[in-house]
C-alpha cells in the first residue's frame, strides 16, 4: 500500500505551523561530523516525502554506489509518512534538506516559512488523473461534469488548476479513500493518481489499461521532488547545500543508467517495494522526461529558472491558490544548480 498512496497524501500539505513553534525549535546539526572509511564526512539527513521507492533513488543511489561520500558526505535517508510535516521538521532542524515541491515552497513564502528550494530534480510533477478506456473520457476536456475521486490534500493545487483551466465544478468531487477499488467497479468515474504508481496497480488489478493524463502536460508545471532546506542553512553553511547538491544530481545521473545499487537500498528500506514497480516507476520517469526535459536537458538535472516559477506562480495566483503580492523569488535560489554535464566531470 505504501507505493500506491504517498503522493495523495503529501500533495498540497497543510503549512500551518505557528511562529511559536518554529521559533522554538532547534537549529539543524549542520556541524556534525563523522569519520568513515578514513574521511572526515559532514552528518547529513535527507527526509523525503513517503517510503522508499524509485522516485527517490537518485538519493538511495548517491549513498549506495559512495558519491555522498566522495563529496564528504555522511548522509541519512529519513522516510516520510502520512503523519509527518516535512517543512517542521526541516525548519525545527530535525532534517538538513527535505524533499519538496513547488506550491509548497510559494505557500510557505506566504506564509513566512523560512525554507528555501535549491534544486528541483522533477522538471514534471508525476500527478495524473486516470480514466477507463472505451467511455469518452480521453482527455481533461472530457472530464467536465464527471465524478472525479479526488482526497482533500489536492485542493489546493492541481484541482483549482483544473476548475480555473477547465471549468470543472466542486460538484465533481468525490472523496478519495487512496484504494483503487472504486475506480474499478465503475467505469464511468476518474481518480487521481501518480504516473509511475497507480496505473500500474490498476493493471494489475483490473487487467486493462487506463487512460492516464498527465497534468503537467496539459499547464501544471510545478517543480517536484525538489531539495528544499532553510535560508538559514544557504547563508550560513553554502558550501555544504552544493556538495549535497551536486552530489544527488550524480546520483540521479547514475540512477538513470544503472538503477540496481539504488534498488536495493530502497527494497532494503521499504521491504514492501517490489521489483516490478520499481522498474515501471523508472520506465515512466524516462519515457514522460519527468527527470530530463525542458531545462534540464541543457542545464542538467536539478536545474531551475526564474521563467519557470513566475509561469507557476502566475497560475496558481490566477487560480485563486495564492496571493498575488506573494513574492514568489523567495521560494527558491538559483546559486546552486544549472550546471549543465560538469557535475558528471567532477
Amino acid at each position: 500500500m505504501n507505493s500506491i498512496n504517498r503522493r495523495q497524501f503529501i500533495q498540497y500539505s497543510s503549512l500551518a505551523i505557528s511562529t511559536s513553534i518554529l521559533t522554538s525549535c532547534t537549529n539543524a546539526n549542520n556541524s556534525n561530523s563523522t569519520v568513515k572509511n578514513g574521511k572526515n564526512l559532514d552528518k547529513v539527513t535527507y527526509g523525503t516525502n513517503w517510503y522508499a521507492q524509485a522516485e527517490h533513488g537518485g538519493f538511495y543511489q548517491a549513498i549506495a554506489t559512495g558519491i555522498y561520500e566522495d563529496y564528504g558526505l555522511d548522509v541519512t535517508i529519513r522516510m516520510g509518512n502520512a503523519q509527518v510535516n516535512g517543512t517542521q521538521l526541516l525548519v525545527g532542524g530535525a532534517i538538513d534538506f527535505y524533499m519538496g515541491f513547488g506550491i509548497e515552497a510559494i505557500s510557505s513564502v506566504e506564509a513566512g516559512i523560512p525554507t528555501i528550494t535549491v534544486a528541483a530534480i522533477f522538471q514534471k510533477d508525476p500527478q495524473v488523473l486516470i480514466a477507463h478506456p472505451g467511455v469518452g473520457n480521453d482527455s481533461l476536456e472530457q472530464l467536465k461534469g464527471k465524478p472525479i475521486y479526488i482526497s482533500s490534500l489536492s485542493e489546493k493545487g492541481y484541482w483549482q488548476f483544473l476548475k480555473s483551466k477547465f471549468d470543472y465544478t466542486d460538484n465533481q468531487k468525490r472523496p478519495y479513500n487512496f484504494s483503487v477499488a472504486p475506480f474499478l467497479v465503475d467505469e464511468n468515474v476518474i481518480q487521481q493518481g501518480y504516473l509511475t504508481s497507480e496505473p500500474f496497480i490498476i493493471k494489475q488489478k483490473g487487467g486493462f489499461k487506463p487512460v492516464v493524463m498527465l497534468l503537467a502536460d496539459a499547464g501544471y508545471q510545478p517543480y517536484s521532488t525538489t531539495i528544499e532546506t532553510t535560508k538559514e542553512m544557504v547563508e550560513k553553511n553554502p558550501d555544504l547545500v552544493q556538495r549535497f547538491v551536486d552530489a544527488s544530481i550524480k546520483g540521479w545521473y547514475s540512477y538513470l543508467e544503472n538503477p540496481e545499487p539504488g534498488n536495493q537500498l530502497i527494497k532494503k528500506d521499504n521491504p514492501e517495494m517490489k521489483d516490478d514497480l520499481l522498474a515501471y516507476s523508472l520506465e515512466k520517469m524516462k519515457e514522460y522526461g519527468i527527470i530530463i526535459s525542458g531545462d534540464a536537458v541543457t542545464k542538467g538535472i536539478g536545474s531551475m529558472t526564474d521563467d519557470r516559477w513566475k509561469s507557476f506562480f502566475d497560475s496558481v495566483v490566477e487560480a485563486g491558490v495564492i496571493k498575488s503580492d506573494t513574492n514568489y523569488q523567495e521560494a527558491f535560489t538559483l546559486q546552486f544548480v544549472n550546471k549543465g554535464e560538469k557535475i558528471m566531470d567532477n
